[in-house]
């Protein structure tokens, strides 16, 4: 009985994991449905560069359109939450109080760090990614680039393969990106809703991509 049911689960997953990719992959800007209510969002915070880059981007969006916000953001970033702060006081909070909240992960990889080693804690990092997903339940997830949405998008991907959660990923590449994609971006082109390049050439070399132009 116990191995019906495990083979019932791995067919459900297993077939579900198709689907799930194949709805993403056939999305086309017809078929994106518009949403006339706040969503529940989650914005992944990497750090420096990309921290900048991301804070520049939401100041072009109606905070009242992605609301409550939820910053996550590695453990050991120490500048970035007082960026936050300041975006939110400083450009969102004329369109009302501010929503927001800051919640850290392990980081995945730090610079410099093997590839093999980052196998193992990128694991402890999605790891400790679950019960912020599960508790937060976000409808929208944004990123641009820094290991720190993997975890949370690999956990965000599994709950809705278990049918858990519909959170939806946009992922926006760096603008330092000309020619090829991230590492992040290359994974994430795999079960992202949208992949959203700032360069004519990344949408060249990879279709599946949105061109949109330079955000900042």
């Amino acid at each position: 009985m116990i191995y019906f049911l495990l083979l019932l689960f791995i067919l459900f997953a297993g077939s579900r994991t198709i689907y799930v990719i194949y709805s993403v992959h056939k999305i086309t800007r017809k078929s994106v449905a518009k949403c006339f209510r706040p969503l529940r969002t989650a914005i992944i915070i990497g750090s420096g560069g990309h921290t900048t880059e991301m804070l520049k981007l939401l100041q072009n969006l109606n905070p009242r359109n992605y609301s409550p916000r939820i910053y996550i953001m590695a453990s050991t970033d120490t500048s970035s939450e007082v960026k936050i702060h300041q975006t939110e006081n400083n450009s969102f909070s004329r369109n009302g109080s501010p929503c927001y909240e800051i919640v850290t992960i392990p980081r995945s990889r730090s610079v410099g760090q093997a590839y093999i080693t980052s196998v193992f804690t990128t694991f402890f990092a999605s790891f400790a990614s679950l019960p912020v997903m599960l508790k937060k339940r976000p409808e929208l997830i944004i990123c641009n680039g820094p290991g720190t949405c993997i975890p949370i998008c690999v956990v965000a991907f599994l709950m809705r393969v278990l049918c858990i959660t519909n959170s939806k990923i946009v992922f926006v590449e760096s603008i330092c990106r000309v020619k090829t994609l991230s590492l992040s971006g290359k994974i994430l082109l795999l079960f992202a809703d949208k992949v959203l390049v700032q360069w004519p050439k990344l949408h060249e070399v990879y279709r599946r991509t949105t061109y949109i132009g330079r955000l900042t």
